[in-house]
């Protein structure tokens, strides 16, 4: 079978000449990627390198001191992250933060707060529109539950349930917002090799079934090469490489901060 290269739509989020300090301390240094439609963007680098702070300029937890973030065409000297998520920009962190005594459904149904029209008064009833609009959101919030294979857990609270399916529980909250753009931190932090195996699974799907484009903070360099059509690689706040997987493989700087020759 000959293969297809995959095809992506315009630059749908672009960082531009980031930088972000904290006192006297450099985050970021002049930070500059685009990231495609229908992509899979992956950001590595060793610990402490400013992956996660990229991903808090992104969607509006960090305001940089220069630059600029264009998503969807509006540019902007620091994101906001009310804008960020009414505008198709979900998240997910390193360290999860579910409600660990609510069920998973109601875990993922808090993920469509932000679709909610009807006011709190007719959503207490529960009358028309009001009853019209929940349904609707626990249909969806079902469909994803099918999606992810947690229908055997879905009245479970989510405390109870093992660490690899808490983990898919937040991606399914970060699905529920129905996102244009998914930013993914560490994803598979923690897991076991067949967790692994699935939370990879799942990623894959939602880019194409959902079209989501995905950006993707991850430490497995084995699962980063799998997934990812491009990569970006962050040393020190400072990019050192961006390119293909076989690109930055071959690339002799990111070579030498994986193994700690060049410091």
């Amino acid at each position: 079978m000959t293969y297809q290269p995959r095809q992506f739509g315009d630059v749908i989020l672009a960082v531009e000449n980031i930088s972000l300090s904290f006192g006297g301390v450099k985050a970021l240094t002049d930070i500059s990627f685009d990231v495609r439609e229908h992509e899979i963007r992956a950001i590595i680098g060793p610990n402490g390198a400013g992956k996660s702070s990229m991903l808090n300029v992104i969607n509006g937890v960090y305001h940089p001191q220069q630059g600029r973030v264009t998503y969807r065409g509006q540019s902007r000297a620091a994101m906001e992250p009310h804008f960020a998520a009414r505008n198709g920009i979900a998240r997910t962190f390193q360290s999860l933060a579910l409600f660990k005594g609510m069920s998973v459904l109601d875990n993922l149904l808090a993920g469509r707060n932000l679709m909610i029209r009807s006011n709190i008064f007719l959503q207490a009833l529960r009358v028309g529109p009001a009853l019209r609009e929940e349904v609707e959101h626990r249909k969806r919030v079902e469909e994803i539950i099918d999606f992810l294979e947690i229908q055997h857990v879905r009245k479970t609270p989510v405390g109870r349930l093992p660490y690899g399916l808490q983990k898919r529980v937040d991606l399914g909250r970060a699905l529920a917002a129905e996102p244009k753009v998914l930013l993914l931190d560490e994803p598979m932090a923690g897991m076991n090799v067949e967790e692994k195996q699935d939370m990879c699974r799942f990623i894959l799907d939602v880019n194409d079934e959902f079209g989501t484009t995905i950006v993707l903070i991850e430490h497995d360099m084995g699962v980063v090469m799998d997934l990812s059509d491009r990569v970006v690689v962050l040393d020190y706040g400072k990019m050192i490489g961006d390119g293909t997987p076989d690109e930055i493989r071959s690339n002799q700087a990111v070579i030498d901060a994986y193994l700690g020759v060049k410091h």
